[in-house]
């Protein structure tokens, strides 16, 4: 019998004389307005649910922010504004669908399940799958680990409840 040989693999090559600063960087998509608003509302909402206070400050705060600029004002202000002066029938609406009472959630897993409430309720004009991706996306950028796994879970039936005709037909 004779042994066969394993073929001896080809050597690594060797590092790219190019120095690093000259490679092209890989650079993230532009951000959309909404986009930027969202998650400087929940930035916003993330300082009113740790201090509490009033919603004027927290905005004059978050105008200061870099990127503030390029954000739709205008859905800024309702997603800042109306989290708070809706609050408590955000949470409402939220406490139908999770495992504990609201206020032991992340404060960033509760701000953004707030705002995507609130989207789901009066953005009629955002499809509910857009809220939902959304606040996912808030989820992984500043929220933990596996966070974006359960703003997903919940907001995904809030959307059967807030909108069934639109949130019902894609399930099966």
């Amino acid at each position: 019998m004779s042994a066969q040989t394993e073929p001896v693999p080809e050597p690594a090559p060797a590092p790219s004389s190019v120095p690093a600063a000259t490679a092209p960087a890989r650079r993230a998509p532009p951000k959309s307005a909404r986009r930027r608003s969202r998650e400087l509302a929940m930035q916003g909402l993330y300082e009113w649910l740790i201090g509490g206070g009033d919603g004027a400050a927290i905005e004059a705060h978050i105008h200061e922010m870099d990127g503030f600029g390029k954000a739709d004002r205008a859905h800024f202000d309702a997603l800042l504004h109306g989290s708070i002066a809706q609050a408590a029938a955000l949470d409402a609406v939220l406490a139908r669908h999770v495992d504990r009472k609201t206020t032991l959630l992340s404060p960033v897993e509760h701000a953004v399940l707030m705002i995507g409430v609130y989207e789901l309720t009066h953005c009629i004009e955002v499809p509910w799958r857009v809220v939902i991706n959304e606040a996912v996306e808030l989820a992984k950028t500043f929220g933990g680990t596996d966070g974006h796994k359960y703003v997903n879970g919940v907001l995904d039936k809030c959307a059967a409840e807030l909108r069934p005709d639109e949130a019902r037909p894609a399930r099966r």
